[in-house]
């Protein structure tokens, strides 16, 4: 693929059920990879999503390419602070490896050009994520959970790679 171009585009709530079901599938795909299996409380519930994606300040997005759905993102913006977080995104199976990725946080980053910072976290055993955020995107890894430093992320779903641990990553952006 040359051409990398992506277009955002805001989700509908009918749109909703498909999209939970793309994440939970791509979200599944490195689980099933390493382990064999997903383990139970590893993926966001429908429940957990549906939280995610009506929160204050959130905003659901469809990932298009050539007119076609190949992810989602779900940011939270403070229009106030405009310290934003990147709460989940996607690409769709089948669409990885082929710089959507790259070209989608740069069309996030294009519609929400105040803001000041991005946070957002990744299991400590997704090595293909952390080099996304930290050497595509420009992010830095701020802090680590762990059994000694659980954060927000306990209780941890039973046989997770690395003990469910988590990063989590920041990025300042330039005025």
């Amino acid at each position: 693929m040359t051409e990398r171009q992506v277009t955002l585009v805001p989700a509908e709530e009918a749109d909703f059920p498909e999209f939970k079901r793309e994440l939970q599938a791509a979200f599944s795909l490195p689980l099933m990879e390493l382990l064999g299996e997903v383990p139970k409380g590893a993926i966001p519930s429908d429940e957990d999503l549906d939280g995610m994606m009506s929160a204050e300040n959130a905003q659901v997005l469809h990932i298009l390419h050539d007119g076609r759905k190949v992810g989602g993102a779900v940011v939270t913006i403070n229009e106030e602070t405009q310290e934003n977080s990147l709460d989940l995104l996607y690409m769709a199976v089948g669409n990885h490896s082929r710089g959507l990725g790259q070209a989608a946080w740069l069309a996030i980053e294009a519609m929400f050009p105040n803001t000041r910072s991005w946070e957002t976290h990744t299991p400590y055993f997704e090595k293909r994520n952390i080099h996304f955020y930290v050497n595509v995107c420009g992010f830095q890894i701020v802090e680590y959970f762990h059994a000694r430093h659980p954060g927000s992320h306990e209780p941890r779903p039973e046989g997770m790679p690395e003990n469910g641990e988590m990063f989590r990553f920041i990025k300042k952006m330039t005025p």
